[in-house]
């Protein structure tokens, strides 16, 4: 029993260290992620950059971007960043650039968050990544998914995107619909209430007029 027992304890510590190595492993690489990311839609983009070397800090990351119309990034302490367009006044890409002091050391990661769209209308984008170590070492994260659907040895950051919603392309149009309808609604039922006055007024004259008139034929009578 207690050599069973023994056996069933290897197993398990060897199958919790397996999975903590490949999530080691995972975290390892420079990822971007955003929840609510859809087809055709505006999104924060949150790229996480950790720091593989043990002996140099990676001070700067450069992310290219697939030609968006807005691109802005939320201050990081200790960083600097700059959005590059082209002719076309897109951004297609965003360099996070440290200051002395404020790299990101072995064995620690940054998050660089972005607020970027409309997305591609595709099912996925990916954001190929160039991170840059203090002793020079520039690794680049760019390799595509393989055919098999393993992972390559230095993946680009890729982000799956939702179907296009209507919240994401008709949101402001069917906000000014319901204002507009609430306005006819209301323009509607002013319109009622003015005629309804008129009408009153109309009738308490009609009223008014006939008292005087009995009253005169009875001071005749």
């Amino acid at each position: 029993m207690k050599s069973s027992l023994s056996r069933a304890l290897f197993v398990s510590g060897a199958t919790v260290g397996a999975l903590l190595i490949g999530a080691g492993a995972a975290s390892a690489h420079v990822v971007v992620s955003a929840p609510d990311a859809a087809q055709g839609g505006y999104s924060v983009l949150t790229f996480r950059v950790p720091t593989e070397s043990d002996t140099a800090s990676t001070s700067s990351v450069k992310v290219t971007l697939p030609g968006l119309n807005s691109a802005r990034t939320q201050p990081v302490p200790g960083w600097t960043s700059t959005v590059e367009k082209d002719s076309a006044d897109l951004a297609v890409s965003v360099t996070w650039t440290a200051n002395p002091g404020s790299e990101v050391g072995p064995g620690q990661f940054q998050q660089f968050l972005l607020s970027a769209g409309p997305l591609p209308e595709e099912e996925t984008v990916s954001f190929p990544a160039t991170q840059t170590y203090t002793d020079g070492e520039v690794v680049n994260w760019d390799e595509p998914m393989t055919e098999d659907g393993s992972e390559p040895e230095l993946p680009a950051p890729t982000l799956t995107l939702a179907a296009s919603s209507v919240d994401a392309h008709g949101g402001a149009h069917t906000e000014t619909t319901a204002t507009t309808e609430a306005s006819a609604e209301s323009s509607s039922s002013d319109n009622t209430a003015r005629w309804l006055a008129g009408v009153g007024l109309v009738l308490g004259a009609v009223g008014a007029g006939l008292g005087i008139g009995a009253t005169v034929r009875a001071r005749r009578s």
